[in-house]
């Protein structure tokens, strides 16, 4: 090709090759230093494109004679060129053809518009439609997970506050900031692509107005501390119907508020306002510990004092009972023996009376003072002895003092007295066994 269009080369306008050898260029005669002639210069041309094709000049020039007339002669094809170019077109058509085929990856959709307008949507794999100018495809992810930041930008110090403050119920202002994510719908590429100039943006505004609508109706207290979820999931919901009344084929599906504070100038007051907050609630916690606490103890108190009461008037009771009934038992042997049972009941009080004491009182008719025996002593051996013996002590202590007393004197034992006193602590002498009127 080269060789034909070249015009560079010097050979252009010569009257062709005889014998393998290239002829000097013919010029008019009028103008023996110009241009080769114009005539010379097409045969010249079909000469070159022949050799290409196949076909050779013949000796008298070929068959690119001009017309009669000198004007310009057309290029004769050779033979089977029009297979040629119907293979050329075929080859081409085909390539035009192929182009139509796209590849849709998973998680991805082919919208397909023709002359512009859409038609159909292609899923994922090996598709095919009619290639430029007459159908297009646009690739749309419809599995990806978009997210963007109202309030700020990547940092929650980087704050964006145009965006981030916010007025509530109670006329109070806050610092807002927060997350959507959002993705498309598995048939909402076209509507993402045509029906919106630009989603992405339509979604952010979306959220912020959702959230400002929330937040202002709203107390602040709510929304900085027990209802944030509360506020998220209504944000959501409102603004997800705001994108769906615009059909921009897109699902929010989550928004998460990362902080919420009042505005910078008012937060230091705020801090003292939150700390004193918290001062009343650990009060009233206190206080309500100590009220669970005190008020079991008095109630359980009241119990004990209740059950010792209770069990105070049985006691008192039983006792009373039992003393009466006794009374009665004595009266009735009272009235068959008046003596005997007074002599009893005195023996009997003077026993009770004398036993807590430690002095031993014996009567003794010679008048002499004169003991060798500790009874002070004994008397105290008797009352440490174990509580289980105290009734063996009681049965051996007389016999002992009686030995004690008829060795020292045997004649306070045939004293003409009715019946010696005689006690010790914790151990005393039962006058039972020395009144003649023991049973």
């Amino acid at each position: 090709m080269s060789r034909i269009y070249n015009l560079n080369d010097p050979g252009w306008g010569r009257s062709g090759d005889k014998d393998g050898q290239q002829q000097p260029p013919r010029r008019p005669e009028s103008k023996p230093d110009g241009p080769p002639d114009l005539d010379e210069v097409w045969r010249d041309f079909n000469n070159r494109l022949g050799s290409v094709i196949g076909r050779k000049n013949k000796k008298n020039g070929g068959g690119n004679r001009p017309p009669q007339g000198g004007g310009p002669t057309m290029p004769n094809f050779p033979r089977g060129s029009k297979k040629i170019a119907a293979g050329l077109a075929i080859a081409v058509v085909g390539l035009w053809a192929a182009s139509g085929f796209v590849i849709v990856e998973e998680g991805q959709v082919g919208v397909v518009t023709r002359f512009g307008e859409y038609t159909r949507t292609l899923g994922p794999g090996l598709q095919w439609h009619w290639p430029k100018p007459i159908e297009r495809s646009q690739l749309v992810n419809v599995a990806q997970l978009r997210t963007f930041e109202v309030g700020y930008r990547t940092s929650s110090q980087n704050k964006v506050s145009n965006e981030s403050l916010m007025l509530t119920a109670d006329e109070s202002i806050v610092d807002v900031q927060f997350v959507v994510q959002y993705r498309l719908k598995p048939d909402g590429a076209p509507d993402y692509l045509f029906n919106v100039n630009d989603p992405d943006e339509a979604v952010r505004q979306a959220a912020e107005t959702a959230m400002r609508e929330v937040v202002g109706r709203k107390p602040m207290d709510f929304v900085l501390y027990s209802g944030r979820t509360e506020v998220a999931q209504e944000v959501l919901r409102l603004a997800q119907s705001i994108v769906e009344r615009y059909h921009t084929g897109i699902e929010i599906s989550t928004v998460a508020i990362q902080n919420v504070q009042p505005p910078e100038q008012v937060q230091a007051a705020f801090d003292d306002a939150i700390k004193a907050g918290q001062d009343r609630e650990r009060l009233v916690n206190e206080g309500n510990a100590y009220a669970n606490r005190v008020l079991p103890e008095a109630q359980g108190q009241v119990a004990r004092m209740m059950e010792d009461a209770e069990a105070y008037r049985a006691k008192t009771v039983g006792d009373a009972t039992g003393d009466t009934a006794r009374f009665d038992s004595v009266l009735s042997e009272y009235r068959k023996a008046p003596d005997v049972m007074r002599d009893r009941l005195y023996l009997t009080t003077m026993q009770e009376i004398l036993q807590s004491t430690s002095k031993v009182l014996i009567d003794v008719p010679s008048g002499s003072n004169m003991f060798y025996l500790p009874l002070d002593k004994i008397t105290q051996q008797i009352a440490k002895q174990p509580s289980e013996t105290a009734s063996g002590s009681e049965a051996n202590a007389p016999a002992a003092m009686g030995a004690a007393q008829a060795n020292t004197s045997s004649s306070s034992a045939s004293s003409s007295s009715p019946a010696p006193s005689r006690s010790g602590s914790n151990g005393s002498v039962p006058f039972d066994l020395y009144s003649p009127y023991s049973r």
